[in-house]
């Protein structure tokens, strides 16, 4: 067989690398929309409260406290768009992505260079006058498009080898778990006030700006009855099986790169992962969504996002060097150090 044919190895380091790197951009990109929920889900004289919620969603409340920061909008604002020693906040998140680029540089293109870096210096131009009004919404967006211009780079030029089904796993994962809070902000923003028709009113909103954040509002309505109920949107963000984000198409795409890799590669230790990414599959669909809103979606979801913290450390004690996941935030994950 030619020299040419054979098929590379892949270091450890580098499938963690481009886990890692997968995983801090989603993270940039979810939680730009989970800010976009939550700026849309004030309510005048109660903003503390939704974006309370966004600190208590990412598990950041002490980290919060030991920036220094007061519990308001604002500062809560700051925390995750200007705090550049906040690992969970956007800053923080392309820091790490474009470190673990760096280590990668042999095995990235050069617009997948280009573009992080040029990214990575938007970002870090934010300033305070950006998180304001509907400068806010802009930045948003902004931020998105970013992340889904260094997506389609991605696609259009990294190698198809291990390496690749590394990277999407890594995306995978932290996309799974980003819808999870994104439809778990529902229940931590402020209940809607006001008469039984305000009341659903209010609430039909709010479920229109939770599928705008997981970009599949349109999607959405083609779908659904013109009089939709919670429990519709429930089941296309959880279980709908073409919705780029759903929980159920993210695990069942987890559960086949991880069955490739041993197939394709011989790499037995995606075994377990596996057989963890079935069962979490199974978990999504076994019980009706009329039971898991009448006994706790909040509940649910927790034990879906640990579930996932599992599958995640379960891929990184196969194939990493040393698997760590940080105690001090069930958020963030710390990667071992060369």
């Amino acid at each position: 067989m030619s020299t040419y044919m054979r098929e590379p190895g892949l270091l450890a380091r580098d499938a963690e690398g481009l886990f890692w790197m997968a995983r801090y951009l989603e993270r940039v990109e979810n939680l730009a929309r989970l800010i976009d929920v939550t700026q849309s889900f004030e309510s005048p004289g109660f903003e503390t409260d939704a974006w309370w919620g966004l600190i208590k969603i990412n598990a950041d409340e002490k980290r919060f406290e030991e920036r220094g920061f007061s519990a308001d909008a604002t500062h809560i604002k700051r925390f995750y768009l200007l705090d550049a020693g906040n690992p969970s906040s956007v800053p923080g998140s392309l820091e790490d992505a474009r470190t673990n680029a760096r280590t990668l540089r042999p095995l990235m293109s050069t617009e997948m260079w280009r573009q992080i870096n040029v990214f990575h210096r938007f970002v870090g131009r934010i300033g305070p006058a950006d998180l304001e009004g509907d400068a806010l919404s802009r930045l948003c967006t902004k931020l998105k498009d970013g992340v889904q211009a260094h997506t389609g780079i991605t696609e259009g030029t990294l190698y198809r080898d291990q390496g690749w089904y590394f990277y999407e796993l890594g995306r995978l994962v932290e996309r799974a778990d980003q819808t999870t809070r994104l439809l778990d902000i529902k229940y931590t923003a402020l209940q809607p006030r006001g008469g039984r028709e305000e009341k659903r009113m209010a609430e039909l909103t709010q479920w229109n700006a939770v599928l705008r954040g997981a970009a599949g509002y349109h999607a959405f309505k083609r779908r659904a009855r013109a009089e939709f109920s919670p429990e519709d949107v429930v089941h296309f963000l959880l279980r709908d099986a073409s919705s780029p984000r759903s929980v159920l198409l993210c695990i069942r795409r987890i559960e086949s790169h991880l069955d490739d890799l041993r197939r394709m590669y011989g790499l037995s230790a995606a075994g377990e992962a596996v057989e963890l990414a079935e069962m979490l599959r199974e978990f999504l669909v076994e019980k009706p969504l009329s039971h898991i809103l009448n006994t706790g979606l909040h509940d649910y979801l927790d034990i879906v996002q640990i579930q996932l913290q599992n599958l995640a450390g379960c891929i990184g004690r196969g194939f990493f060097r040393d698997w760590r996941p940080e105690p001090a935030s069930e958020q963030t994950q710390v990667q071992s150090q060369a």
